[in-house]
């Protein structure tokens, strides 16, 4: 039995849903600012291949709550930081805290502006932004551009080319799920011994 293909197949027709908007924006938001949640990327690419016609409709939905979410994470990080501390240490991320707070001293809006693109989760750029005290106006049009970039760069591509990379993605499914699966498992080895 397929797995990987029957879980795709699902994805897939989740996408298509009428409430896929909604999981979408939802996503989008909390993923701005509560540390375990993946990007919204998960949702937006499977809904660009699933309807092409919205992608750039679930672009800028994308773009909204996450940017509406960053601000949230602002003000974590400007007002409630020390109770989150916490979960920042328990959960992994403080070097990657450390690491940004390093760019925002030297680089300031352009470290937004990159995060868009940048393997540290976004998360911890709004909340250092608003630890840092970084200027809220800059903060959020660099969001704006990094991550409407992001968004919107992704939704075309997937839209234009979506339909022919899925025909081939199906053919090669098992094994690139399985290789994913293995090379998780190695890394959890790997850091746990």
């Amino acid at each position: 039995m397929p797995i990987f293909e029957t879980l795709y197949r699902r994805v897939m027709e989740f996408s298509r849903r009428a409430s896929a908007p909604y999981y979408l924006a939802l996503l989008s938001f909390v993923e701005s600012f509560i540390l375990p949640f993946p990007p919204p990327d998960v949702m937006l690419a499977p809904m660009s291949i699933a309807r092409p016609t919205r992608a750039m409709y679930y672009a800028s939905l994308t773009l909204f709550f996450s940017v509406l979410g960053g601000l949230v994470g602002y003000m974590i990080g400007a007002f409630l930081f020390e109770q989150v501390e916490p979960w920042v240490i328990d959960w992994g991320y403080q070097a990657r805290m450390q690491t940004v707070m390093g760019w925002f001293d030297r680089w300031g809006f352009w470290a937004v502006l990159v995060a868009g693109f940048s393997p540290v989760p976004y998360k911890i750029f709004t909340i250092a932004a608003g630890v840092l005290s970084l200027a809220l106006i800059p903060f959020l049009l660099a969001s704006l551009i990094g991550r409407g970039a992001r968004f919107f760069l992704l939704a075309w591509c997937l839209a234009k080319y979506g339909a022919a990379i899925e025909a081939r993605l199906i053919g090669y499914i098992e094994k690139i799920g399985w290789a994913v699966v293995i090379a998780v498992v190695l890394v959890m080895i790997y850091f746990y011994l």
